[in-house]
């Protein structure tokens, strides 16, 4: 049997507040979304209307922030912006630890491809897909919409059928399980240190475990655990309904 090129793991993850700006100038219509543009549309022009309006005070309450100077670096048409890779574009704690410049390309590629990223605008990503730098805060709606409810409405049979059989690995923010319910079992992470479960550094954990995936790009989800994470330890593997849950001392 030939041997696959990417392991059959789909890693699922949450996006992040900070963005990095700038990117190649030619606009969303020129890139290859994840299912599509088309689908996505109604909620992009509700964007669009909100940003390009005459009301500062709506967009910075779509946005999160409270300085006007602070929103003007996404101020821009979403179909005309520069665009970069999603898994490029955000620069959250996770991200940081990932540190996606710094890999090879035989590991980048499987990022692209293999990690799908729940943005609060655009829904789910391949780490590879081109996207504009955006602000929406967590929890907002656009316009009439929630992202997470339009979200799972379009895409979650789309995304059960292209995930198919591989494995799943969830590293999401609890937040971002309202995007997708996948139909099968998924393996879940939890870490602890000194007896407490880690919550705002468990990103940076998220971080490292993805950049171990896509460095050594496993076939299975079991060869990752039983692998030397750095930094981590696993100490047991709980089986719940519908999941099972990898718990990790941090050493």
């Amino acid at each position: 049997m030939q041997k696959r090129d990417f392991s059959m793991i789909f890693t699922l993850f949450s996006p992040s507040e900070g963005k990095r700006t700038g990117g190649t100038i030619g606009g969303l219509d020129t890139g290859t979304l994840l299912f599509g543009l088309a689908p996505r549309k109604a909620i992009l022009d509700a964007y669009n209307a909100i940003v390009g309006g005459d009301n500062p005070d709506q967009v910075l309450a779509l946005f999160g922030l409270k300085k006007a100077g602070d929103a003007q670096p996404f101020i821009a048409d979403l179909y005309s912006a520069p665009t970069m890779p999603a898994v490029e574009r955000y620069d959250g704690v996770a991200y940081e630890y990932l540190d996606y410049p710094s890999l090879d390309a035989e590991a980048s590629t499987y990022l692209q491809a293999r990690l799908i990223i729940f943005s609060n605008l655009f829904g789910p990503l391949r780490g590879g897909d081109l996207i504009p730098t955006y602000k929406v805060k967590q929890g907002n709606s656009v316009g009439d919409f929630a992202p997470e409810r339009y979200y799972k409405d379009a895409f979650n049979a789309e995304l059960d059928a292209l995930i198919g059989g591989d494995e799943i690995l969830d590293l999401r923010a609890g937040y971002y399980d309202k995007f997708f319910k996948p139909s099968r079992p998924v393996t879940t992470m939890k870490f602890i240190k000194e007896g407490k479960v880690v919550s705002h550094w468990a990103k940076a954990y998220r971080g490292i475990v993805l950049r171990h995936l896509a460095q050594h790009r496993f076939e299975t989800i079991d060869d990752l655990l039983a692998s030397q994470i750095p930094g981590l330890a696993c100490r047991e593997i709980l089986e719940k309904k519908g999941k099972r849950e990898a718990v990790f001392d941090i050493l």
